[in-house]
C-alpha cells in the first residue's frame, strides 16, 4: 500500500504513477520501493488463533444449577462479560461437572 505525502489517504496505481484517492496528488512509482512492499501473495493460513477459556481456568465457583438435562451439578464457574455496544454486563457460566456453557442477564 502507498500513502500520499501530502494528505495520507491511500493512493492506487494508473501504469507508472501512484494517484491519490482523495486530493489527486501523483508520485512516480519506484519500483525498488514497491519490491519491498509486504503482499499477501506466498502467505499461508494458518487458521484462526487459539484462544484461551477463561471459565475453564477460573478458580471462582458459585451454585448455580447446570440446565444441561443430563447433568445434576449445582457448582459453575463463571466470568462477567461486558454486552457489546453496552455497559451492562452478563454472567457467563461453565458447568463444573460436564463443561455446558449458559449465560445470565
Amino acid at each position: 500500500m502507498q500513502f500520499c505525502d501530502g494528505c495520507g489517504s491511500l493512493m492506487h496505481t494508473e501504469g507508472d504513477t501512484w494517484v491519490c484517492r482523495s486530493c489527486e496528488n501523483e508520485e512516480p512509482r519506484d519500483s525498488g520501493a514497491e519490491a519491498a512492499m509486504t503482499t499477501r501473495d506466498g502467505q499461508r493460513d494458518d487458521g484462526a488463533p487459539a484462544v484461551a477459556d477463561a471459565t475453564q481456568r477460573s478458580s471462582e465457583t458459585m451454585q448455580a444449577s447446570c440446565p444441561a438435562g443430563d447433568c445434576d451439578s449445582d457448582r459453575a464457574y463463571y466470568e462477567m462479560m461486558p454486552k457489546p455496544g453496552g455497559s451492562y454486563e452478563f454472567r457467563l457460566f461453565t458447568c463444573v461437572e460436564c463443561g455446558h456453557k449458559w449465560r445470565e442477564s
